[in-house]
């Protein structure tokens, strides 16, 4: 350890946490871990056809607008990255600013949203690997998600992914930082070779963006444009992940803050390019392979099959490690709930092992619960589908849980300042712009979340005929709350004697208070 890394041990210490993980990530696999859980590359492929099958070339506007929104989120996370460098940061954050009880749901909620979000993620090889090579369809021959065979084998597939991401995961944070690392950097190049290319293809001009083609404005703009926001709001989440990282990271005050950014910023810049680039080179604006076959099927036409096989290829990389990067974040947040001996089983889940310096356990069990959800998706595709969506939903509460109580704080003037990171330089803040920020990213979290659980038919049952698909979001709220209240009922008197002593806590940069749970 070199003098640099003295101040983070320290810091854990104030915090009550001895130093377990090992502290091996730099600043670009932090800033690779943030990106790859985003991952523009897997998730605009996977989704381009549901934002326009709603919003038409309008849909284009509906990113730049959620991408401003969740910038404002970030920018408070990474000032709490830098006053809080701890892992399992949507928890430990929440906790610190709302108390016991919120924080302990902001983690209930996270770890519920990152398990089905980690599912998603490795089922996406199904988009992608069929079309490279036929031999990828291990089961039947009708590649469609909605079809049995299809389905059937996007299980396999997600389950041979989880399981190599569960051993890499669970042998080295190093492994898996340079894993992240070389895989965000074939995610970069490609994501630019796509852009470049179909703008060489391109049939049309960026006015294209001033149209309104396919877009239903029987009932106005407005509504189907909120409908084909969902596709930007479930990809640009889960930029925290340098946060989760943050015990495990060099000079974490300083890096981890940055690297949130970072990870926003190239993803929003990224993703407006790639949706812009397959509106100006589509083949056509109007013949449904748009809404129904996304970018795959732009790739594959405007640049020859092998061109285009070639580059689904890197989106196969892409979803490697956006799957490997989600449970990274997953195991981290399990392991430091369960270090406060707040879930269920939580001596076995909050060790460290010994010889590869990772959390063992809560990587297994987040991979295994992913890949029994993944079953789902074999009898009822639309159902694995909607629980997908309502999950971003649960993320975006999450958000919330921090959001609103770090709003709370700074209108009762609990924020100072004064305090320097690892390098001797004052701590990320966004000064006087702080409470406006927060204020908007509440009101922004808020009216998104509210957006993302509305029971629309058009969204969680397409097809119609099943009643609960349409009003899943509430119904899972629901059933989060309630198996939440047994869970935190179970484990709350160990729960509140390991964090009820006073502790030094820091809110912002101030002094030391004492436990704020009480």
């Amino acid at each position: 350890m070199t003098a640099v890394d003295d101040r983070p041990l320290a810091d854990l210490q104030t915090f009550g946490y001895d130093q377990q993980l090992e502290r091996k990530v730099g600043t670009f696999a932090s800033f690779a871990v943030g990106f790859s859980f985003v991952s523009i590359l897997t998730t605009v492929f996977q989704l381009f056809g549901l934002g326009y099958g709603f919003g038409g070339t309008a849909f284009f506007w509906t990113w730049p607008a959620v991408f401003a929104g969740q910038l404002l989120v970030a920018l408070c996370f990474s000032e709490l990255a830098a006053r809080y460098p701890i892992s399992g940061a949507i928890y430990q954050w929440s906790r610190r600013l709302g108390g016991a009880v919120v924080g302990w749901f902001a983690g209930w909620t996270m770890i519920i949203a990152q398990i089905v979000t980690l599912a998603a993620a490795a089922i996406a090889l199904q988009v992608v690997l069929p079309v490279v090579w036929t031999g990828f369809q291990v089961i039947g021959t009708d590649p469609a998600l909605d079809s049995v065979s299809g389905a059937s084998n996007a299980v396999l597939l997600g389950v041979v992914l989880l399981a190599v991401t569960t051993v890499l995961n669970a042998a080295s944070i190093r492994i898996t930082a340079i894993a992240s690392s070389v895989g965000v950097v074939c995610e970069l190049v490609g994501v630019a070779l796509v852009v470049v290319l179909l703008f060489g293809h391109a049939e049309r001009g960026p006015a294209v963006l001033l149209h309104a083609t396919n877009l239903d404005s029987t009932t106005g703009y407005f509504v189907p444009l909120l409908m084909s926001s969902l596709m930007a709001a479930y990809v640009l989440v889960g930029f925290d992940s340098a946060g989760e990282l943050s015990e495990e990271t060099h000079n974490p005050r300083r890096t981890a803050p940055r690297t949130i950014l970072r990870a926003v910023a190239a993803s929003g810049l990224g993703g407006a390019l790639l949706i812009v680039a397959a509106l100006m080179a589509a083949p056509s604006l109007t013949d449904g392979k748009l809404a129904t076959e996304g970018l795959p099927y732009v790739l594959t036409s405007r640049l020859g099959t092998v061109p285009g096989k070639l580059l689904l290829l890197d989106v196969a990389v892409a979803v490697f490690v956006c799957t490997l990067a989600i449970q990274t974040s997953a195991s981290r947040m399990i392991f430091s709930m369960a270090r406060d001996r707040v879930l269920p089983f939580s001596a076995q889940l909050a060790k460290v092992s010994g010889r590869t310096g990772t959390p063992v356990v809560p990587t297994i069990v987040s991979g295994v619960l992913a890949a029994a959800l993944l079953a789902v998706n074999i009898g009822n595709p639309a159902l694995f589908l909607a629980l997908t969506s309502v999950c971003i939903m649960l993320m975006y509460l999450a958000y919330l849980m921090v959001t609103v109580p770090m709003l709370v704080q700074r209108l009762r003037g609990r924020l100072a300042t004064g305090e320097l990171d690892e390098t001797g330089r004052p701590l990320f803040s966004m000064g006087r712009w702080g409470t406006l920020v927060n204020a908007v990213a509440v009101l922004y979290g808020l009216g998104m979340a509210i957006n993302l659980g509305w029971p629309r038919a058009e969204v969680f049952d397409p097809e119609g005929g099943h009643w609960y698909l349409q009003f899943l979001g509430p119904i899972a709220l629901g059933v989060t709350a309630l198996l939440g209240l047994i869970a935190y009922a179970a484990q709350r008197r160990d729960y509140h004697a390991t964090i009820g002593s006073p502790q030094p806590r820091r809110w912002l940069g101030g002094s030391a208070v004492a436990a704020e749970e009480a």
